[in-house]
């Protein structure tokens, strides 16, 4: 047996400086880049690098929508069924981040996780990844995150209510709970053909695992609270869950609020709700030097981008930050709650560009 003879403490500084030294050396060697962003090339998954995945299959749901099955990295937290995701992905050369619902099983076998988008008319992303994306694009991630998930106690009875492309974050949730035993699935979309996941709704339908009520709008009135009720008799009793345009979810919250079960609704939001709306005004991005009109019921974020000024975005809710840039002068609105935000010239107070409406004229660093 050969004893190991430690080092003496003296010689630890020594090591430690050697060995920073020689990183260095090897960030000296290949400036412009560092070791790290070598390693991001030959394995840009790995643990401790920015999280990421790769696109693996592209799956067709609608004309209009497709499935993207992502690896992700080994850093990737395991999420909550009904929570969102952010994606980055570069278009044409800029880099631009959007929120989707997480549809796949959580214990797939391949340890990929999936995203379901929905092509929205003039959407830069969506659109890209809907209809250009390839399998082998890399894309940047962040935690998943979201609170359109169940309790830890499934409610004995669910109603879940979605229009359109709201349906994905609850195919997230059927997809992995299967303990639910009494679940009604009322879902609008103009044709049997634009439902998303269809084929799936319909085969947990036969399976007996939903009861499911599609309403397809070409052919027959939009769905409305009055009629889901109808459709639904026993829907005090059930623990709702909604998702889809902003008017229908007020709809249903002014629905349960008068009839005293406002506390049974859960809604998810792709927008804000726009409550308070006041006098536009000139926006200047005094980076680029661009100066936009705008008025007082659009978001800043969306202003610029139809005017051509390529903005950071996330969620596009107000929840994530992603779209944070400092206002320097002028002020904005809050579009939820109707409240001004000010800065004298050169504060430099950050806004959420998502949520906030030109209050006047304004100038934004960016």
């Amino acid at each position: 047996m050969t004893a190991t003879v430690p080092r003496p403490p003296s010689a630890r500084p020594a090591l430690r400086a050697l060995r920073d030294r020689v990183v260095r050396l090897a960030e000296a060697a290949t400036t412009p880049l560092l070791p790290a962003d070598y390693l991001d090339m030959v394995n840009p998954l790995r643990a401790g690098a920015d999280l990421r995945g790769r696109i693996v299959a592209v799956h067709r749901e609608t004309r209009d929508a497709a499935t993207l099955v992502i690896r992700p990295g080994a850093d990737w937290q395991r999420h909550v069924p009904g929570q969102w995701v952010r994606i980055g992905i570069d278009v044409d050369g800029v880099r631009m981040w959007r929120a989707y619902s997480l549809t796949s099983h959580l214990d797939r076998p391949d340890g990929c996780i999936s995203i379901t988008v929905k092509a929205i008319p003039g959407g830069k992303v969506s659109n890209h990844l809907v209809h250009r994306t390839q399998p082998g694009t890399l894309v940047h991630l962040d935690q998943a995150t979201g609170e359109f998930v169940l309790p830890s106690r499934a409610p004995a009875k669910v109603l879940f209510v979605t229009a359109g492309s709201g349906v994905t974050p609850v195919m997230g949730i059927l997809r992995n709970h299967d303990e639910l035993t009494d679940v009604v699935v009322v879902h609008s979309a103009p044709t049997p053909e634009d439902v998303v996941f269809g084929a799936d709704l319909r085969e947990l339908a036969a399976a007996g695992r939903i009861r499911l009520v599609e309403q397809h709008t070409d052919t027959a009135r939009m769905l409305d609270a009055a009629a889901i009720a109808e459709l639904v008799p026993d829907l005090a009793e059930r623990a709702t869950w909604a998702c889809g345009p902003v008017g229908m979810l007020e709809a249903l919250e002014e629905h349960w609020s008068a009839a005293g079960i406002a506390d049974r609704l859960f809604t998810e939001r792709f927008r804000p709700t726009v409550l308070v709306t006041g006098e536009g005004g000139t926006v200047t991005f005094t980076g680029k030097g661009t100066s936009i009109e705008a008025d007082g019921a659009t978001p800043i974020l969306d202003a610029a981008e139809d005017a051509g000024v390529l903005m950071p975005s996330g969620c596009r809710m107000g929840i994530c930050f992603g779209c944070v840039l400092p206002l320097r002068e002028g002020a904005v609105r809050d579009l939820r709650n109707g409240e001004v935000t000010t800065a004298a010239p050169g504060d430099g107070v950050l806004i959420q560009t998502c949520i906030s409406a030109a209050a006047g004229a304004c100038d934004i660093d960016h």
